[in-house]
């Protein structure tokens, strides 16, 4: 035998330690059919509900538009009313 030959340095395939792979888990079984079943009446009831529920947040967003700004007319009005007051105290 030559010289080297016996005496690798790497580690025989016998050696080389192997990691178990465990079998593939099976997945659920998966179903086609939707998870709501809605009916005609009750997906019309559910859009309805849906435009209902935009209408109301429509009416609340604007009258609090309108509260703002009845607030600022008001405030104008009283700082033109001060300010006059106050223009003839000066005078």
């Amino acid at each position: 035998m030559a010289p080297g030959l016996g005496s690798s340095p790497w580690p025989r395939p016998s050696a080389i330690p192997t990691l178990a792979v465990p079998p593939p888990v099976p997945s659920a079984l998966v179903s086609h059919r939707p998870a709501i079943q809605l009916s005609l009446g009750s997906a019309f009831a559910l859009v309805a509900g849906g435009g209902a529920l935009v209408l109301v947040a429509g009416a609340v967003l604007v009258s609090m538009l309108l509260a703002v700004a009845s607030t600022a007319a008001s405030v104008a009005v009283r700082a033109v009313v001060v300010h006059s007051i106050l223009k003839e105290h000066k005078a």
